[in-house]
């Protein structure tokens, strides 16, 4: 099938599942019993005591950090897939001895990997160390029946009334902690088996973790980033966009423009820092500690 089509046709049977669930959520909410179960879980748990509204400004730097590392490796990825097994235009070699040569696209993916982890470690020690992991982690059974009811208003199109500054509703929550705490260590962990910082020799390791599974896992894991991110994105934009923008990109709760100017230039910064990431402008990078070769 002409890569195309397939597009479209998936594209057209994504807005017909969608179409399908709002319509079954439109008609459970016409049921009293939904209704009074929504009335009683309106999709936001009570954040615990210690977890304190807003956003810090590390906050805002490693989530910043986060989304050009992601844009990186998205395309870096992209990259590696369209040249699949022919020959690259570039390779690597480390500087020390016994490295082995690999090709160019993969040394910086592995770069910003290296990057992308650093800061996710820098995330999560100030995440636990400042009290913040409860805006992020169930602390209460009843975030599973809020996640619910949020899930119903969203698919229902009559959204919840969610106040980010102080607490994600239910659903953002578990969101959050599945990428965080359950995607982002498998995209690790198979994205490490698949490169060159894998040891040879390794017998038991690779029985652990096979090759063959972990590229079985690794893309469809990118997949969940990405379908994270568009959704994510979208809600910023339709649930009080200034108010939102202001939030992760001024650090305060108003609905003036600053967030979004400051969104629109750190978007355009990101975008050209993903566009100019070529093998002419990473040389010097890579040269550091290797070489850069044709062959």
């Amino acid at each position: 099938m002409n890569p195309a089509v397939k597009i479209g046709a998936l594209v057209l049977g994504a807005i017909v599942v969608v179409a399908v669930l709002v319509l079954v959520a439109r008609g459970l909410r016409s049921l009293d019993a939904v209704e009074e179960f929504i009335q009683r879980y309106p999709g936001t748990s009570k954040p615990p005591a210690f977890s304190e509204p807003g956003f810090p400004l590390w906050v805002r730097i490693t989530h910043y950090l986060n989304f050009l590392f992601i844009l990186l490796l998205m395309r870096s990825g992209m990259q590696k897939r369209a040249i699949g097994a022919r020959k690259h235009p570039a390779y690597w070699t480390p500087s020390k001895r016994g490295g082995r040569k690999i090709p160019f696209l993969l040394w910086w993916h592995q770069f910003v990997d290296v990057l992308w982890v650093a800061n996710g470690i820098v995330y999560v020690v100030l995440l636990f160390s400042t009290g913040r992991w409860g805006r992020m982690v169930p602390t209460s059974w009843d975030v599973f029946p809020n996640a619910i009811s949020a899930g119903l208003q969203y698919l229902s199109l009559d959204w919840p009334l969610t106040e980010s500054w102080a607490a994600y509703n239910s659903l953002q929550l578990l969101a959050y902690f599945v990428i965080v705490f359950i995607a982002a260590p498998l995209a690790i962990i198979s994205g490490l088996r698949l490169s060159s910082f894998w040891p040879k020799d390794a017998p038991r390791l690779n029985k652990i973790v096979s090759a063959k599974v972990a590229r079985g896992l690794h893309f469809p894991v990118i997949l969940v980033f990405i379908a994270f991110v568009v959704f994510h994105v979208f809600l910023v934009f339709t649930t009080g966009m200034r108010q939102n923008l202001n939030h992760m990109f001024a650090g305060t709760a108003d609905t003036s423009w600053v967030g979004f100017w400051g969104f629109v230039i750190s978007t355009v910064i990101a975008i050209g820092l993903t566009a100019a990431a070529t093998t002419p402008v990473l040389r010097p990078i890579a040269a550091t500690h290797g070489k850069v070769t044709t062959r």
